[in-house]
């Protein structure tokens, strides 16, 4: 979606994958400036170890957009992501109407250099507080392996059984959280919530063993993304209702936020399903009979 936009907009896109190592992605920032880019959108895997990429690319006049994770202390031109913040707030909100407030929960997030992960628990950390909620333990799963957080599970069941609600990073987490607790049949006692909008979060969802997910149309992110980078190369000036400053530790930066959609079962038909971002067929794979 990114290169068809950027293409349509008269740009010419060369793509690099480091899945997942930060030394290949410096490599890959490095072969950019070589190549004389006009701009690097980057998807950062490691914050503190690109700073010096980011200065190098700036130092040769190339503008550089920080894609979904934040750069901390980076001179980056552009941050553009969606509002995290809102995303741990409705995880929260979600709970707390399902009743949560009072209870205990515990918090199993992903990998603490991406960035996003604390601005989604400290606000879902402040609603707990607000409400009286007990967060039991908080752990982290390295490079945001799903399969640790079963470990987790496994090595924790006497926190796991006093919790009223888990708080899953994204919804691949959740994919391993759900099974152990359906082993231990505490599956649809123990609520669960995640991010993301995968599809096997839906299925359960309309099963009954995640309560909610948080939507995030990605294809919106990419095509807003293009446009920011194909105006700031024209040096033109990034405007609308999504645009803000942040603080990213060093310098006050320009940050494009969209909007998430918070998802459960009341809504996931009109959210999901009719956006086209997933098929009926496919949602209500598992229970046919509560097809509308």
């Amino acid at each position: 979606m990114f290169v068809s936009t950027a293409k349509e907009l008269g740009a010419e896109v060369n793509v690099q994958i480091a899945n997942g190592e930060i030394e290949e992605q410096k490599k890959q920032i490095e072969y950019f400036i070589k190549k004389g880019m006009d701009a690097i959108v980057i998807i950062c895997i490691d914050s503190d170890e690109l700073k010096s990429s980011v200065e190098k690319a700036k130092e040769a006049g190339i503008q550089v957009i920080a894609y979904d994770r934040l750069i901390k202390d980076a001179d980056i031109d552009l941050y553009i992501s969606f509002d995290n913040a809102k995303v741990g707030g409705m995880m929260a909100d979600t709970l707390i109407e399902n009743g949560v407030a009072g209870g205990s929960v515990l918090m199993l997030g992903g990998s603490l250099s991406d960035n996003n992960v604390p601005l989604v628990e400290g606000a879902f950390k402040e609603i707990m507080a607000e409400n009286d909620v007990t967060v039991l333990d908080s752990f982290h799963a390295d490079g945001w392996l799903a399969e640790l957080a079963a470990e987790y599970m496994y090595s924790h069941m006497t926190a796991v059984s006093r919790a009223d609600a888990i708080m899953c990073g994204n919804d691949d987490i959740a994919s391993r959280v759900v099974p152990v607790l359906a082993e231990k049949r505490m599956a649809g006692r123990i609520l669960v919530v995640g991010q993301d909008a995968d599809l096997e979060a839906c299925q359960r969802i309309v099963e009954g063993t995640q309560l909610m997910t948080v939507y995030k149309p990605v294809e919106k992110l990419a095509q807003r993304a293009a446009e920011c980078t194909v105006a700031l190369v024209q040096n033109e000036t990034i405007v609308g209702e999504d645009v803000t400053t942040l603080n990213n530790g060093k310098y006050q930066i320009p940050y494009v936020a969209l909007k998430p959609v918070c998802v459960t079962e009341d809504n996931i038909n009109e959210v999901i399903i009719n956006s086209g971002f997933h098929l009926k067929e496919d949602v209500y794979l598992n229970v046919p009979s509560k097809m509308p």
